[in-house]
């Protein structure tokens, strides 16, 4: 059977998964009674809920006797480290673009790369029944991209769709015709998409996309670059170093038939399969032949650029909500995380209690958190650190972000302001249509860590930031951090509403009457700058008084509500949050008020 490989590249929220959708039902890979949920490629709980791609993940259609193996890609930067991987299996890239949004910062990281490695895009233009939709200006926007991106000139001659993935139809103008669906798409990807090439000699193929399957033991997806492979074929696994990793046979090899993986007897060279029966081999590793030698050239890495300390939950209530709490449960996981996932490392502390993990970005660390509380991990974790390099001359550097914000005019002021507090140099200032305009900086990595939530606020939830890994740039200096103290508790118990209501006029508190507390828990934001502990157990003095308005119901204002992205950009240097399965708690990094003390103590005369 004839084969062609597409990756679909697009923008966080611009269709990609609901396109596949469509290419799914269309094609015949889903039966047309079938029930499958909606977005079917989003295959976890965290993908569906956010509605963004963080795995990426393969599938395959049957149109005109070919076969499409289809790759969705994470369209998120913080997930990069899955995109470089799997540009290297693909001939072909549809780029998807939104018809009113036009080509976004993660777009072009993407494409960049895809460009890079010879792929010629596809474009096709999302969403064309928006009533903002401006499909001309996005296809110069995309042309004058590609064209910054050092795209040749073949790759340049792009051909262009219109359509909604939706609705299930593209064609090559904007009004249609609709009656057509998706066939205009599936026969460009035929007579665009060159059919993959395959080299001379033995079996091999570079890991690209690694799994843990309770039955089966490492499942490592990549596209067999040359020769054929059957079950209990002898392999050995060669790292991109050139080193011997182990030697085995493949018990079993599965490909990606619609919506299903299912066993095959023989695997052709221009595939893509998934394989089974080695423990060692992992992702960028080379699975060939016993006879060769050498390995193959793979994809280098982004590096890591935030870090984050993930220690064992020490706090008076650990043990309570969640059954996986020890050092050796904690590094277990965390090491089969970084297994399957490249962009992320993980380094021991010397007293074994803590861990250092390093990704991409705050949103990796936190689904990592989020998908570990949730299969009943405890944990405290430590707010978010850049990773800092040296160059020759011994000076240092920080990693800068390309950041591109889309807001309405009249809050642009107050955009510009914040961030050039956080050091961040102004590239770009132009309209970007219906009174809005789109800002571009150059902003250190250290300065956005929780600006997410600030910028909501000042824009009144109507801006879109997009950020992107830029380049290592000279130490910018000091910055300004947060302005407001916290309010701690100062013994165990139960918070008392009537306590939390007198202690309104010292700020906004972070929890509810009833939730337990111990000493050293922080429950409200100190409307000052300097910590304060409190009690938060102090119940009403009942006497035989009863006089008009004497009982009056507290009424408390709710509380501010800490989800766990906000939570790890808030806190500082010496505080954690506590993550268990139920609750999402803040804590002071020492939770006796003398030890506090002498850290302060000694932090202060360092910094004389």
């Amino acid at each position: 059977m004839n084969l062609r490989n597409i990756a679909i590249i697009a923008h966080v929220d611009h269709g990609k998964t609901t396109l596949v959708d469509a290419l799914l039902k269309q094609s015949g890979a889903v039966r047309e009674h079938q029930r499958v949920s909606e977005r079917v490629m989003d295959s976890n709980d965290l993908e569906k809920e956010r509605g963004i791609t963080i795995l990426a993940k393969a599938t395959s259609v049957e149109w005109k006797d070919t076969r499409i193996n289809i790759v969705d890609t994470p369209g998120h930067a913080d997930f990069g480290g899955e995109v470089e991987r799997i540009l290297s299996m693909v001939d072909g890239a549809i780029v998807l673009v939104d018809a009113a949004e036009g080509p976004m910062p993660q777009t072009k990281f993407v494409v960049g790369k895809a460009l890079k490695v010879g792929l010629r895009p596809i474009v096709a233009v999302n969403k064309i029944d928006r009533p903002d939709a401006r499909a001309d200006e996005v296809i110069n926007e995309v042309f004058d991209l590609f064209a910054a991106l050092d795209a040749t000139d073949e790759q340049l001659d792009f051909p262009i769709l219109y359509g909604s993935g939706r609705d299930g139809w593209m064609a090559e103008q904007p009004e249609g015709p609709k009656q057509d669906g998706l066939a205009p798409l599936f026969d460009l990807v035929l007579n665009h998409v060159p059919a993959p090439t395959v080299a001379e000699g033995p079996f091999r193929m570079i890991g690209t996309i690694l799994e843990a399957n309770p039955f089966l033991g490492r499942i490592i997806t990549g596209r067999i670059e040359a020769g054929s492979l059957k079950p209990n074929q002898a392999v050995k696994v060669l790292h991109h170093d050139g080193s011997l990793l182990e030697t085995g046979r493949v018990s079993k090899i599965l490909a990606f038939r619609g919506l299903e993986r299912q066993p095959i007897e023989a695997a052709q060279a221009g595939d893509i399969v998934a394989i089974a029966g080695l423990s060692k081999g992992t992702v960028a590793d080379t699975f060939c032949d016993p006879a060769l030698a050498e390995p193959m050239p793979a994809q280098p890495i982004d590096p890591p650029t935030v870090t984050m300390s993930f220690i064992v939950n020490d706090s008076p209530l650990a043990g309570t909500e969640g059954d996986k709490v020890t050092s050796r449960v904690i590094r277990d996981r965390l090491l089969r995380e970084a297994e399957g996932n490249v962009a992320l490392k993980i380094e021991e502390s010397n007293d074994k209690d803590s861990f250092y993990v390093s990704g991409r970005g705050e949103l990796q660390l936190a689904v990592l958190i989020e998908t570990m509380r949730r299969e009943g991990f405890e944990l405290a974790v430590s707010r978010p650190r850049v990773v800092m390099q040296k160059d020759e001359t011994g000076q240092l550097l920080e990693p800068v972000e390309e950041v591109v914000i889309d807001v309405d005019e009249e809050h642009s002021g107050v955009v510009v302001q914040k961030m050039s507090e956080r050091k961040a140099e102004m590239i770009e200032l132009k309209p970007s249509g219906g009174a809005r305009q789109r800002l571009v900086f150059h902003a250190p990595t250290r300065g956005l860590i929780g600006y997410q939530s600030e910028l909501l606020t000042d824009t009144r939830g109507t801006a879109v930031m997009n950020r992107l890994f830029y380049e290592y740039q000279p130490y910018k200096g000091e910055l300004p951090g947060r302005t407001n103290g916290v309010l701690i508790a100062n013994e165990p118990g139960e918070a008392v509403a009537y306590a939390l209501w007198n202690l309104e006029d010292r700020g906004p508190m972070v929890i509810d009457p009833g939730v337990k507390v111990y000493q050293g828990m922080i429950i409200g934001i100190h409307s000052r700058d300097n910590d304060l502990e409190v009690n938060v157990l102090k119940g009403k003095k009942l006497t035989n008084v009863r006089a008009a308005g004497k009982d009056d119901a507290v009424k408390l204002t709710p509380p501010v509500r800490m989800t766990l992205e906000r939570a790890l950009a808030w806190i500082e240097d010496d505080e954690l949050v506590e993550v268990t399965p139920k609750s999402i708690r803040l804590r002071k990094l020492y939770l006796d008020p003398h030890e506090r003390k002498r850290f302060e103590k000694q932090k202060a005369a360092g910094a004389a």
